[in-house]
């Protein structure tokens, strides 16, 4: 019989683990620290597992959603930078569009392992702080229209800071719930974050324009942010708990390295992943550029961009990725998303010479549907291939030894890394191909054709896991 758990260590939220004794027991050390946890104890999952990693979850999700709020906040900031005084040439509005995602990809790598490091309730609480640095950096700097452009760009810089919470957040969440269950989380966590880019769009345009006249308050653009970010670290430290067993040494960092698994669903998640985040953040300067008559639309005293739409839709289509491939598989979800990804732009591009705003708008949502929920089907894909590696039995439900569940939580916040460089690498590409041809098609064309490349690489690998009648 598993021993009861000691009323002496229920230092806190003793409601919590009362139920525990039914499965394997679950002790609370002090600074919410969690002993014995195993999702894949169906005892301990049905007793209090599951309402503890559904506490973990949803303030994971505020947290993340945050960040993802001020690492979009220069993606409808630089729309507005003209009529503020600002002046910028294409190459410097894109490059202020996409620095954030490059220094956010590249934190990604380094907030991955802090989670094993510090604990995931611990980094939350100081991920979350950090938040409170771009934007007030960002109020200070959109001030004075005479802020040089290299001050402009080290704070738009700062907002990386945003998108690193992503890799951390969705590691951690990873070793709150079973194998079984991951993509409906791992797609609610992200989806809650992504969602922050669709709020800080919409959000934006309304708060810098409502009541200010003819001028633009664009200092609010990051200051009301502030009283969200503090909310979220008083309930990060209060109500999350950290795992001891959420481990990841640097053995498990280079056997993730290794694996030829990370490598194509580093691709596949730049395809994914990077499109979503990628277009979201050009997505307001696309409009301005080719529709401006649609840019912004009068509400009361305030104006509405509608290119807060592409960031929602793509949000909320995530999680249902994940559950579709919970069901099918990831690799089966993700082949229809490039798919349709592709036919997307193909509309997008054969349809630019009628000067449709509305047909621009609608190819483009098809875009943000697929990409989001193929962001939910390949981030499923990961723990498949790498409990496949490990060699479980049935690894589209069985997790593995907590060996490859390190690897696993490991190559998730890899993975994310390189996906997130999508964000940098499209505003590059539209930017290079508007100031050298005076458009957006070829580079849309690119992309294209870079979403057939990856189709044949999602195909491979769905025939590669079927032959070993592994649903990926």
């Amino acid at each position: 019989m598993n021993a009861p758990i000691p009323s002496s260590v229920l230092t806190e939220d003793p409601t919590d683990l009362v139920a525990a004794t039914p499965g394997a027991p679950l002790v609370r050390r002090p600074r919410r620290w969690i002993d014995g946890w195993n999702p894949e104890d169906h005892q301990q999952w049905q007793a209090i597992g599951a309402s503890i990693a559904q506490r973990n979850l949803r303030w994971s999700i505020f947290a993340e959603f945050l960040g993802f709020v001020v690492w979009q906040l220069w993606s409808i900031v630089v729309v507005a930078l003209p009529a503020a005084g600002f002046h910028f040439d294409t190459a410097q509005i894109f490059w202020l569009i996409s620095m954030p995602s490059l220094v956010g990809a590249t934190l990604r790598f380094p907030y991955t392992f802090m989670v094993p490091k510090l604990g995931g309730r611990n980094w939350t609480v100081i991920s979350a702080a950090l938040l409170l640095i771009p934007t007030v950096g960002l109020a200070i700097c959109v001030s004075d229209p005479q802020t040089p452009f290299a001050v402009m760009l080290f704070v738009a810089a700062l907002a990386g800071f945003g998108g690193g919470n992503f890799a951390s957040s969705m590691a951690n969440i990873t070793f709150f719930y079973p194998q079984r269950k991951k993509g409906w989380a791992l797609g609610l966590n992200a989806a809650g974050g992504n969602l922050g880019a669709a709020v800080a769009q919409l959000a934006v345009p309304i708060v810098i324009t409502i009541g200010a006249g003819v001028a633009l308050r664009l200092p609010l653009a990051g200051l009301v942010w502030i009283p969200l970010i503090i909310v979220a670290i008083v309930g990060a430290w209060f109500r999350m708990d950290n795992l001891s067993n959420a481990r990841a040494d640097l053995k498990a960092s280079l056997a993730a390295l290794k694996a030829p698994a990370l490598w194509l669903m580093s691709l596949l998640y730049i395809g994914t992943f990077g499109s979503f985040i990628g277009f979201a953040g050009v997505f307001p300067k696309l409009i301005a550029d080719q529709f401006p008559a649609h840019a912004t639309f009068a509400v009361g005293g305030a104006t509405l961009s509608l290119a807060f739409l592409g960031a929602l839709v793509g949000s909320l289509a995530r999680p249902f990725g994940g559950r579709l491939a919970d069901r099918f598989g990831g690799s089966t979800i993700t082949i229809v998303a490039f798919v349709v990804m592709a036919l997307g732009i193909l509309a997008v591009i054969v349809t630019l010479p009628l000067d449709n705003f509305w047909l621009f708008l609608a190819f483009f949502l098809v875009l943000f549907v697929a990409s989001g929920a193929g962001n939910g089907a390949t981030y499923r894909m990961i723990p498949t291939m790498f409990a496949l590696r490990a060699g479980a039995v049935d690894a589209h439900r069985t997790a593995g030894d907590i060996g490859s569940q390190r690897t696993a939580a490991a190559a998730l916040g890899i993975i994310a890394a390189f996906g997130a460089y999508g964000g940098f690498i499209i505003p590059q590409v539209l930017g290079y191909s508007k100031t050298t041809t005076g458009g957006y098609t070829t580079g849309l064309e690119w992309f294209v054709a870079a979403y057939v490349v990856l189709l044949g690489i999602t195909i491979g690998i769905a025939v590669w896991g079927r032959r070993r009648a592994v649903r990926i």
